[in-house]
């Protein structure tokens, strides 16, 4: 085909989160076919993002600079905490633009099967930072799953003696869902999470 130098550009596209095989032969074929527009310039990026892009030493997001760009905003609220299971959560959060606190990036979520404790997670430095003071809501924002809710239950277990209001996303009907179509948890959490109209 291309010889080595193009499959392991191959190899590497397939496994970026959805890409795969075809995908990656597509994308490597147009970078390969616009060097000058294309590929140099993603290849500069990457190599750019490699040398400066480094973990906020606070929060755990991820910035050319520490403390990260969020943490060094002066204009955000420094008494509401958003806690996060990874980075792609917080850039959710600030692309809807919904959220003016501040941040703390768990780096996944407690997982017995899968091994995880809270020793495998900025657990304790989250405590640290709401044992501190000067924090009145910490906003759990996990995920609805299984160890999403036993990460934000131990969670919660542990921040309710630090006198700090402890809340979790609404969980229920997304905005323009069938309820025909939601799976039985989604639609039980919606009835249980109902509201006045």
């Amino acid at each position: 085909m291309g010889g080595p130098e193009v499959e392991r550009l191959i190899a590497l596209l397939a496994k970026l989160p959805g890409l795969g095989p075809r995908s990656a032969r597509r994308t490597a074929l147009r970078l390969l076919t616009e060097p000058d527009t294309r590929l140099r310039p993603l290849a500069d990026a990457l190599t750019a993002a490699a040398g400066a892009v480094r973990e906020c030493a606070v929060c755990g997001n991820l910035d050319s600079q520490d403390p990260c760009t969020i943490c060094a905003d002066r204009g955000r609220d420094d008494s509401v905490i958003c806690v996060v299971e990874g980075v792609g959560e917080l850039w959710a959060l600030e692309r809807a633009g919904v959220h003016r606190g501040r941040y703390h990036v768990l780096g996944g979520v407690l997982s017995p099967l899968s091994g995880v404790g809270p020793e495998d997670l900025r657990l304790a430095p989250l405590l640290q930072r709401v044992g501190q003071g000067g924090v009145k809501e910490v906003i759990l924002a996990l995920g609805a799953t299984v160890d999403g809710a036993s990460t934000a239950h131990w969670l919660a277990d542990r921040l309710r003696p630090l006198e700090v209001t402890v809340t979790r996303l609404g969980q229920g009907v997304p905005i323009g869902g069938a309820l025909d179509v939601l799976d039985d948890g989604t639609l039980a959490a919606a009835l249980r999470a109902r509201r006045s109209a």
